[in-house]
């Protein structure tokens, strides 16, 4: 069971933009993180911008599990998975990092801001925090 990628999205008009993003990309090889990264930004975007306010969803796309969860004010969150990692703490995880995160950071800044401008670095610890370490065989 593993978390690949979450992200903070806005869906304002007319499009769904990146606020902030934290990806684990260490399983895959070195020469294909990059464009594994790049999918999972891209995937993370069209998941929010094709599902409504106020909505959760789960996608397969591929060989991963995208959870999206869409608030009314526009904020949205997505986290890609395997298959095998369970839903209900995905959409558990969204909620507490968009309720966060909608308290550190100004709804003014979500128009117009992207991960650069973004000062909220939570992220890469709730990635590591929720991933699931499989014991060795």
């Amino acid at each position: 069971m593993r978390l690949y990628s979450l992200s903070v999205l806005y869906k304002g008009d007319p499009k769904v933009h990146l606020l902030k993003a934290a990806y684990d990309v260490s399983t895959f090889n070195f020469f294909q993180r990059s464009s594994v990264q790049e999918f999972m930004t891209f995937t993370s975007q069209l998941i929010a911008e094709r599902s409504a306010l106020g909505s959760r969803a789960s996608v397969k796309e591929q060989e991963y599990l995208c959870h999206v969860y869409v608030r009314s004010d526009g904020l949205a969150g997505v986290v890609i998975a395997d298959n095998e990692y369970p839903q209900r703490v995905c959409f558990t995880l969204l909620d507490k990092v968009l309720e966060e995160f909608s308290r550190q950071v100004s709804k003014m800044d979500w128009p117009s801001g992207s991960p650069a401008t973004i000062s909220y670095s939570a992220l890469d610890g709730y990635l590591s925090k929720y991933q699931v370490q499989t014991p060795c065989r």
